[in-house]
């Protein structure tokens, strides 16, 4: 396995989403995943802040970030990948499943401009490709089920795993959205949790579990295996599924879910400005005549 390469992390609270900003100590070049746009839904008002943190710290450390990475469509936050993108010359990258995604979602909000061929990223990547940063090596994983495209990020020691698994307290994604599945999200952390015990696995999000004081997002294999309310050594696959559906039935939609999709299914970009220069984003509305009173 390659050496090990230095991991930066940024949280940011209103999506309790974390970015990072990894590179190779070597050669300096480096990756951003899963980086978060500011974006306040109520006025439609967007700002730049998180992205700019890590291109602060990335400047600051001399770096040269060549790519930004995608774990999968996010249906909680936007991507500032454009943004990183246009000050760095990096390229976008996302599992290649994310056509899956695009079919799924392009009849759902009527947009002509989705490509359904991720046409809209730099690069698609494959189960088991892999490509360089610097002197590191880059393994793809993927493991859908919280969505079809989801990959994790396998560098050294190190996996960024997306939404597939959250901290052992907090246990495991939903997996309710259009296209995922409680089975193939067993069958993908599986895949996971048989990497090395050793292996320090990265989570996208941290909603600090009751009786937790501290936001945190590094685990490893066995503290997984171990502790995971959801998913620990012993729990099958049909207890698991059942215990999935179940819980997900009770969930609400993720606050900023309709915005994200729109977005994040364009790499990132918003719909193209209208004769007004002005973008704009699609709500769906579902009258339920049988609420009506």
């Amino acid at each position: 396995m390659n050496m090990s390469a230095d991991i930066r992390a940024f949280f940011d609270p209103l999506t309790n989403t974390v970015s990072y900003l990894v590179s190779d100590p070597q050669t300096k070049q480096a990756a951003v995943i899963d980086p978060v746009l500011d974006y306040d839904h109520s006025s439609g008002k967007a700002s730049m802040a998180s992205a700019e943190k890590i291109l602060a710290v990335a400047r600051l450390q001399g770096l040269d970030i060549v790519w930004v990475l995608e774990t999968h469509v996010h249906a909680d936050h936007l991507s500032a990948a454009p943004y990183i993108k246009q000050h760095t010359g990096a390229k976008v990258a996302i599992g290649e499943h994310i056509c899956d995604v695009q079919t799924i979602f392009r009849p759902m909000f009527n947009v002509d401009d989705v490509s359904e061929d991720g046409g809209e990223f730099d690069r698609l990547l494959t189960d088991g490709e892999r490509f360089s940063l610097g002197d590191l090596t880059i393994e793809v994983l993927h493991t859908p089920g919280h969505t079809p495209a989801c990959i994790s990020y396998r560098i050294g020691d190190a996996v960024f795993v997306g939404d597939t698994l959250f901290m052992p307290d907090y246990g495991t994604a939903r997996a309710d959205f259009p296209g995922g599945s409680a089975r193939t999200l067993y069958r993908s952390i599986r895949r996971l949790l048989s990497l090395p015990a050793e292996t320090r696995l990265f989570m996208c999000h941290d909603y600090k579990a009751s009786g937790r004081n501290d936001y945190a997002w590094e685990t490893t294999v066995a503290q997984q295996l171990k502790h995971n309310i959801h998913i620990h050594a012993g729990v099958s696959e049909d207890e698991y599924v059942a215990m999935r559906q179940q819980r997900d039935a009770g969930l609400a939609a993720p606050r900023l879910l309709l915005p994200s999709i729109q977005v994040n299914i364009r790499a990132g970009n918003f719909p193209q400005a209208e004769s007004n220069g002005v973008s704009y984003l699609k709500i769906p509305v579902c009258i339920r005549e049988d609420n009506v009173i």
